[in-house]
Order: structure tokens, then sequence, then C-alpha cells
């Protein structure tokens, strides 16, 4: 099947003290990002930009450990391509014949 590109987007907010808190992104299970929090009173956009079949992908977000922070995300989108959100762990690419 035709692979389509996605940007898919979504906004981290991280509360912390001490040392700056690491997470991980894995998109089914494989490493998209590895990133170290190092801001304070500000929120960074995540952007996570795939190039697969249509179908259903499973986004999980995980602390580095040790790790005292407190991570939110919120505000998902898509940016660009043919997806969707289903929930805040689930990413629905859609096939496009277009593309």
């Amino acid at each position: 099947m035709k692979k389509q590109f996605v940007k898919a987007l979504f906004d981290l907010h991280c509360d912390w003290e001490g040392l700056p808190p690491s997470y991980r992104i894995y998109v089914n299970d494989e490493l998209f990002a590895e990133r170290t929090f190092y801001w304070v009173n500000e929120y960074l956009k995540e952007i996570l930009q795939i190039e697969a079949p249509a179908g259903i992908y499973t986004v999980k977000f995980e602390p580095v450990k040790p790790n005292l922070a407190k991570f939110q995300i919120e505000n998902h989108r898509i940016e660009h391509g043919s997806a969707r959100w289903v929930d805040q762990q689930t990413l629905e690419i859609i096939f496009d014949a277009t593309t």
C-alpha cells in the first residue's frame, strides 16, 4: 500500500524542578524522539513527521526514569496530510488517493 506523509502535532507541558527531565516518544513501538525538557514556564510543540501506509498507529509518551516531573499532553492536531487523532494515544492515517 502506498505511504502517506503526515505531520501530527501535540503540545507538551512540563512541571519540574532540579535536573531537567527526559522523555521518549514511540510510534508503534519505534522510537521517534528522545529529548530533555530544559524550559521553565514554556511548552513544546511536538511534531511527529510520519511516512507510513494508511492504518492505526499507537503513539506512546514515556518519561525516562528517574523522573519526578509532571508532563501534560494536549491540543492534538494534524498540520499536514490525511489523518486524525482518534484519542490521545491513537493516530489514524487515512488513505488519500490524491497524494
